[in-house]
């Protein structure tokens, strides 16, 4: 059996990893007593050659209360919005840090905060779908779903998107909330607690499977547009099998870059579903792109540049291992990455090389770090939130 790195072990052993079946199953059950997690990599001697300037970094509530969840701020209009576990959605000025407005909606948020022309959106571990109002944080509506929601709704062309993890996307009308149809697909036995992000492009909805399914449907009435697989299940176990779509897929000119953990990484034109390569890299943190590469972290920590139109081998850096490294941003010249301390890790995008590092706080940085005006700004457990610039 492959050797799982320590993020993976995380994420398989937190509740039950079997959604919509009933059964729970746990990592103790395939690997035994045996700790055969890999060590975090000791933090290497860097020479620091850029500068990076701490703007502000505030406390903005509880984080994820030492649970891992994917709960990313969203950006949109010089606000940052910002939900933690325990209920509190957050608007924070992105220039100086202050508070614009607070909604404590003294739910379990797990994903979310999801941003769209009208609302900002979240979802909670009992299938509430929240919208509130971006300007004062107001409630607008509350729908239920089927079951938790563990990734960002997303909404465009007054309908809201939203996946749970039994398997279902929802689209809801922006105005009231109200279900205008449902996208259903079975899940496998054993899936990794998470799920990918629906994304919105070009009037169709792209949603990830956590059988290394990706589907494309239309906005308006969920039509199945097409359906590409993009990993095969393989090994002997539940556990070898698992090929989960649990990154968020990204689109860029046309094409749908998308990876799995255990699984491949693949550009899938938007089009059509034709897959236009792949590469055997596994991973489940994210993905980011500029004019010419693709950044992703594989499921060791490592961190790749690909080229885009190839996916051709650019520069790897293992020098992160087993550090839970979140998926890159692109700040500049620079990519960066969060790890398990809660450092911020900038590498040349030519070689790979670091060139910066700085600790955000001393908890842990799930979530990839977020970009705007050459601002980055970074999420911890802990809900401290910080933003970055660099000359």
């Amino acid at each position: 059996m492959r050797q799982l790195s320590a993020k993976a072990i995380t994420l398989l052993f937190l509740g039950s990893l079997l959604c919509g079946c009933g059964i729970n199953k746990k990592i103790s059950d395939y690997m035994g007593d045996e700790d055969n997690t890999e060590p975090p990599s000791p933090l290497v001697e860097i020479a620091a050659s850029v500068n990076i300037t701490e703007v502000w970094s505030k406390n903005t509530g509880k984080g994820t209360a030492k649970q891992f969840l994917k709960l990313i701020p969203a950006l949109s209009q010089q606000k940052i919005f910002i939900a933690d576990s325990k209920g509190m959605v957050n608007a924070i000025d992105a220039v100086n840090g202050s508070t614009v407005w607070g909604h404590d909606t003294d739910l379990h948020i797990t994903g979310g905060p999801g941003i769209g022309a009208t609302l900002v959106l979240a979802g909670t571990s009992e299938g509430d779908v929240l919208a509130l109002s971006p300007e004062t944080g107001a409630e607008i509506w509350r729908a239920v779903v089927s079951s938790e929601i563990l990734s960002s709704p997303r909404e465009a062309g007054g309908i809201v998107i939203v996946r749970t993890i039994d398997g279902k996307i929802f689209a809801l009308d922006a105005n009231d909330g109200k279900r205008l149809w449902v996208y259903d697909r079975t899940v496998p036995a054993l899936t990794l607690r998470g799920t990918s992000s629906p994304i919105i492009a070009d009037d169709m909805v792209i949603a990830g499977f956590d059988e290394g399914r990706i589907a494309v449907m239309e906005l308006t009435t969920g039509k199945l547009v097409w359906e590409t697989k993009v990993a095969v299940a393989g090994g002997r176990s539940e556990l070898e099998r698992m090929v989960d779509i649990d990154a968020e897929p990204l689109v860029a000119d046309g094409i749908i870059y998308v990876a799995t953990y255990q699984g491949k990484l693949a550009a899938v034109a938007l089009s059509s579903g034709d897959i236009l390569w792949t590469r055997d890299i596994s991973s489940y943190a994210g993905i980011s792109v500029d004019s010419s590469n693709l950044y992703i972290t594989d499921d060791n920590s490592h961190v790749w540049a690909l080229e885009r139109q190839t996916g051709v081998s650019v520069w790897k850096q293992e020098k992160l291992a087993a550090r839970a490294a979140t998926g890159p941003a692109n700040i500049g010249a620079f990519v960066v990455v969060g790890d398990l301390e809660g450092y911020l890790h900038w590498m040349d995008k030519n070689t790979g090389e670091f060139v910066a590092r700085i600790q955000v706080a001393d908890e842990k940085i799930i979530t990839p770090p977020i970009v705007t005006d050459n601002i980055l700004y970074a999420y911890t457990s802990g809900g401290t939130l910080g933003a970055y610039t660099v000359p």
